[in-house]
């Protein structure tokens, strides 16, 4: 990446802040509902299929910093509540990654569609391969 921001996507610092895959994962926590940086880090500490991660408690200073990570990105909000910091998913910073990569959707469109008819037609010679008594010419020009 280039650092004179030339160029740069509304959406690139979002995308650098999800390169990690523990800032990956607070994200799905928060996806869940508010949580304190406490929970979060509790929450890290125990393995999971998707994080991939042994076990083993992440500090609670390594989860701010991920945390702030997130919020200057603006993929997190943090509001006050007494003494405790509640952090949550920023849904208009989820809305410009959205909005980015939907920019790219239409360009999978017509070959998933292409792959999809492909797909049925091979469903369909199987099947009618399957049929005791037909022949292959038989089956030529039969939907």
């Amino acid at each position: 990446m280039s650092g004179d921001g030339a160029g740069a996507s509304p959406a690139g610092p979002a995308f650098d802040a999800l390169g990690d895959p523990v800032r990956r994962r607070i994200m799905e926590l928060l996806g869940e509902g508010e949580r304190p940086a406490g929970a979060v880090a509790e929450a890290l500490g125990a393995p999971t299929a998707s994080s991939g991660r042994a076990g083993g408690p992440i500090s609670q200073p390594a989860v701010s910093q991920h945390l702030k990570v997130l919020r200057e990105a603006g993929l997190v909000t943090v509001r006050a509540e007494g003494t405790r910091r509640i952090y949550g998913v920023d849904e208009a910073g989820l809305a410009a990654v959205r909005a980015w990569l939907e920019r790219f959707a239409d360009a999978f469109a017509g070959p998933l569609d292409a792959l999809e008819t492909e797909l049925a037609r091979g469903k369909r010679e199987r099947r009618l391969a399957e049929r005791p008594g037909r022949s292959r010419s038989d089956r030529r020009g039969v939907a």
